[in-house]
């Protein structure tokens, strides 16, 4: 049952994932256009976008899409397959760590339907990308642990190592935790047994986080918290929100909060936070009594996920995201110990239906009650609370709405440069195989060494799009090595500005000393005075290409015109 369910998710992730020409993962836009050039070499040739992601990718994620691209499979087409399987692996272990914390077939089944439920309402697992291993690498991780099976937890460790390093962190604190446990009032000595075992998972631990701690990042450093602090993108409405004025929503909430976005989804997993409650209870929940020591793990996980958010936002940015150490944990928590919630009210209420001295009840009625119970809340978590959850599964796949104009890319030369502002351009990569200067998708601002770079590019490329001066449209061109240049047909109006994506981050900033914020705003102020930007002057004649509301212009006939 266990293994159906993820299943049916699969097949509705895949019908969203094929049902066109034109689809892509949101994320895999990012982590996953950049190895086309798997397939073919010449792609993105001197790209900083492609040169950044692949800089920043795990050495196992990006050999695993290697290794399928040596065999023919595209790497878009595996990051389409790979969420099923992944899910599918995910909901054994899931099934076989609950198992060793409570022997209950029907409790595990609860709870790989929860977790199955709570991670296809977030787009980690359908992103392909290297945080969609993180479940199942983890949960291998902890059910080999509490089945003290040291050689694969080992193996669990190098492969979280090699796919998604930080949450080796996660792995090594509660190694660490359980070098001691709680006993007769004290804090004690947990034994040599787990001494070993901890001792050794460190060691190979560190020895697989070492590479990463001796590798010069290319794109370095890490942007400080003052460095940030500067920056629209970082603010509320910008590209990566992160600093939020109110105190309660930074620490509670998105990229800086301790619950990610749909940690309570399904609303099912707030059930988990009856169990300790419950606990005191052992009279009116007996089941509860068949909880197993290992239970323990979860609490260790919880402690160290805690602990680990605590460690990243006191060295901002250098652990990456404080939220990324909690988000994976509390699922797997939430999500198994509200199964165990639900499990011990079924046997408490079925068992008010089957004790003997109710005379009320015929036993044949007794049992018809208790096998429609079951069946009513079995049926009833599995089929239908996604159906009132909008677009379930959450896959966050985009669909391209304008094929004509990734063809008209896709039949040019392999080294041509795009240049525009408009959020279709994000689309270009991964479904033309052709290099854009700039995106929104791709202004990812964590190494100051990739985004000052990608920054000019986007200051040049507003200020040239809106100069009133034509030559400082072709200095601009000759500058970056611009072959086209990407418009939307209402770019040169005010509305523009405030509505386009891209640019409205600056605009609706109260930065005001940031640059890209005074000349967004200083470019609104001239379209409202009807000031004609000079590009707007060259559609007539370099138009190459018209589709929808889409005009490209031919770089090197924006050049002749000028030079003749």
């Amino acid at each position: 049952m266990s293994i159906t369910v993820s299943i049916v998710y699969a097949i509705l992730a895949l019908q969203q994932a094929f049902s066109s020409e034109y689809v892509v993962q949101d994320d895999a836009r990012q982590h996953v256009f950049w190895m086309m050039r798997y397939v073919d070499p010449n792609l993105f040739p001197n790209n900083l976008i492609a040169d950044y992601f692949q800089s920043v990718a795990p050495v196992g994620y990006s050999s695993l899409y290697k290794t399928f691209a040596f065999f023919g499979i595209s790497p878009l087409f595996l990051n389409k397959l790979l969420p099923s399987i992944l899910g599918l692996l995910t909901t054994i272990y899931c099934f076989g760590f609950s198992l060793q914390i409570i022997p209950l077939p029907f409790t595990a089944f609860l709870s790989t339907l929860i977790f199955n439920q709570n991670i296809w309402m977030k787009d980690d697992l359908s992103s392909g990308t290297a945080r969609a291993f993180t479940y199942l690498f983890l949960l291998a991780f902890l059910y080999y642990l509490s089945r003290k099976s040291l050689f694969p937890c080992l193996v669990a460790i190098v492969l979280l190592g090699i796919f998604y390093p930080q949450y080796v962190f996660i792995c090594v604190g509660i190694l660490i935790v359980r070098l001691w446990d709680w006993r007769d009032g004290r804090l004690r000595f947990s034994g040599q047994n787990n001494y070993l075992f901890s001792v050794v998972g460190i060691v190979v631990a560190f020895l697989v986080m070492l590479p990463y701690a001796l590798k010069s990042p290319e794109f370095g450093p890490v942007i400080t918290v003052a460095q940030a602090k500067q920056l629209p993108e970082f603010w509320w409405g910008g590209r990566t929100v992160f600093f939020r004025e109110n105190l309660v929503d930074y620490f509670i909430g998105g990229r800086s909060g301790i619950f990610a976005p749909y940690a309570f989804s399904p609303v099912t997993l707030i059930a988990a936070f009856f169990l300790p409650l419950m606990r005191l209870f052992p009279a009116k929940f007996p089941l509860l009594q068949k909880i197993q020591s290992e239970i323990i793990i979860l609490i260790q996980l919880l402690i160290v996920s805690v602990g680990m958010f605590v460690l990243a936002h006191l060295f901002l940015f250098k652990f990456y995201l404080p939220s990324r150490y909690t988000d994976h944990s509390f699922r797997v928590i939430l999500a198994i110990s509200a199964a165990i919630v639900f499990s011990a009210i079924i046997e408490a209420i079925l068992s008010s239906f089957n004790t003997g001295g109710n005379s009320y009840f015929h036993p044949h009625l007794r049992k018809f009650f208790s096998s429609f119970l079951i069946s009513f809340i079995a049926i009833g978590l599995l089929f239908y609370y996604p159906v009132f959850v909008k677009n379930f599964p959450k896959t966050a796949y985009q669909e391209g709405s304008v094929p004509a104009l990734y063809e008209f890319f896709q039949k040019q030369p392999k080294d041509i440069l795009i240049a525009s502002i408009a959020r279709e351009a994000d689309n270009l990569p991964a479904f033309s195989q052709r290099s854009i200067l700039v995106g929104r998708e791709y202004a990812v601002p964590y190494h100051f060494g990739y985004y000052s770079q990608f920054r000019q590019r986007v200051i040049d490329l507003i200020q040239a799009q809106y100069s009133e001066n034509i030559l400082d449209v072709t200095t601009f061109i000759q500058k970056y090595g611009v072959d086209y240049w990407l418009l939307e047909s209402e770019a040169f109006i005010p509305e523009y500005i405030q509505n386009n994506l891209f640019l409205k981050q600056y605009y609706k900033s109260n930065l005001n000393q940031d640059i890209l914020v005074k000349i967004t705003k200083d470019i609104f102020d001239r379209l409202q005075q009807k000031n004609l930007p000079a590009l707007s002057q060259t559609i007539p004649n370099c138009t190459v290409a018209k589709v929808q509301n889409f005009t490209v212009l031919d770089a090197k006939c924006i050049l002749n015109t000028v030079n003749n």
